[in-house]
């Protein structure tokens, strides 16, 4: 068993690491960070009904957030499941510029906007997205700043693919605005960068940092997989042991997902290398003692950060959120999501963009926004998403409170659920105190399955979608 800090706890450490309950209940979970979850958005949400929920938002004066899918790579990472476009054409990403800033006025003239729409959180995913070329990301920011104030104090994060950067980018970052910065490493180790296609020194990672720190940005996050072909214990350790030596303030340890009749490039990864199921719970088991030892928090799902970081304080404030990006601190914004399959939340809808560069530029070409599909969500759907975000983020949910704000009678409308949380709560993966449910701490990593028992979708649809593995 593996012991881990935990600010929610009085005790100085407590076991998180159960491998005999990992064992039994590691079945395939969405990972909310969506509820519904994004199988079940349909195609008949269209244009129309995403118009109608900007026009809705726009009457809330509450400040967004947003989210730009940026999809170039110059090169192809075998285990990535990203949507992303393999070039080294820098012709493709300026053009892609200029329709994200059509898209950018289009939806701001939904909104029916007179001014800057306030700005506290800013993301730019990928892909790659420091493929741009500094004029590109100038031009990009420029765009953006047309139509929304960046707030004083927002978090505005980028991610980093360490092998494409210069110091030159980073305090050009810096100067556009961008004060977060998640750093992807997946492993240090050379047969596994190399079974991978990603070969990365941890020099390269280590310059990112130094220069990270040098302009100023406030946070650093280090992305880790483990489960990739090659690995072993013992060479993930010394990974671990690399990362902790740069001490970044977030770390984020995800299961990779082999699902090659999903992701082509995953075809190219021989499943004889992927590590046995006992190596894996072990890799896992030795991330979280050592990163326990190096004082970081369990924030939930695969999130670590130091005790000071803004995500442990809000967690401890009762104040974390979850959304597309994973935790946040201000996830209760809408968010507005731009360019190819990004994915927005808006007043009750989600919606989703179309997936190829050819529907994307039709569809705006002719004066409409990119929709492919989405989901606007009944009352039912905003009362579980809340129950869900309680106990992924906080690990609790007091009943009586929650009962009370929906103005319905908890025992009566989860009849079903508090009867299936039985057995895992014989299992230790839940408790009652008094009209509290806490997800203790052996049961953490495991927060999703204790989720999946309120999802009403997952329940009536005989499809259950593909989802990843738990742990």
């Amino acid at each position: 068993m593996t012991s881990v800090a935990n600010p929610s706890s009085a005790q100085e450490n407590e076991v998180l690491f159960h491998p005999e309950l990992l064992k039994k209940f590691d079945i395939n979970g969405p990972r909310y960070t969506s509820y519904p979850s994004a199988d079940r958005f349909h195609n008949e949400f269209s244009e129309a009904d995403y118009l109608g929920a900007l026009e809705r938002v726009a009457k809330v004066d509450e400040p967004l957030s947003l989210y730009f899918h940026l999809p170039f790579c110059p090169n192809i990472c075998y285990y990535c499941g990203c949507n992303k476009i393999i070039t080294k054409d820098h012709g493709r990403s300026a053009k892609y510029i200029k329709y994200l800033a059509k898209e950018m006025a289009m939806v701001t003239k939904a909104m029916g906007a007179k001014k800057q729409i306030p700005i506290t959180q800013l993301h730019w995913g990928g892909g790659t997205p420091t493929f741009l070329s500094h004029e590109e990301m100038i031009e990009l920011m420029q765009h953006t700043r047309e139509h929304f104030e960046l707030l004083p104090g927002g978090e505005y994060s980028i991610e980093i693919d360490p092998r494409r950067v210069t110091e030159k980018d980073i305090a050009l970052l810096a100067e556009l605005g961008f004060n977060r910065i998640s750093l992807g490493v997946q492993d240090f180790n050379l047969a596994v960068q190399e079974a991978v296609h990603r070969v990365q020194t941890i020099e390269e990672t280590q310059a990112v940092m130094d220069w990270s720190r040098k302009y100023g940005f406030k946070s650093r996050s280090v992305d880790l997989i483990y489960g990739l072909p090659k690995q072993t214990p013992a060479t993930f350790k010394e990974t671990v042991d690399a990362v902790l030596a740069m001490n970044p303030d977030r770390l984020s340890v995800y299961n990779y997902a082999h699902l090659p009749h999903i992701f082509k490039p995953q075809r190219r990864i021989a499943e004889a290398d992927l590590p046995p199921a006992a190596d894996k719970l072990d890799i896992l088991s030795n991330t979280i003692e050592r990163l326990g030892e190096a004082g970081y928090v369990f924030i939930g799902m695969d999130h670590f950060a130091k005790p000071d970081d803004e995500l442990a304080i809000a967690q401890k404030e009762g104040k974390l959120h979850r959304n597309f990006q994973g935790y946040s601190t201000q996830a209760e914004c809408d968010l507005l999501a731009f360019g190819i399959s990004s994915i927005g939340k808006v007043d009750d809808c989600y919606s989703q963009n179309v997936r190829t560069l050819d529907e994307y530029y039709e569809a705006l070409d002719h004066g409409h926004l990119p929709v492919l599909r989405g989901l606007r969500l009944d009352q039912d759907d905003l009362l579980r998403r809340e129950l869900i975000g309680e106990l992924m983020c906080q690990f609790e949910l007091d009943t009586q409170s929650f009962a009370k704000s929906h103005q319905i009678d908890f025992q009566s409308y989860f009849k079903t659920e508090i009867e299936e949380l039985k057995h895992l709560g014989e299992a230790g993966l839940l408790a009652w105190e008094g009209e509290t449910i806490l997800v203790p701490t052996k049961g953490r990593l495991l927060a999703r399955r204790v989720a999946m028992t309120f999802d009403r979708h997952l329940r009536e649809s005989q499809a259950k979608g593909t989802y990843s593995k738990v742990l």
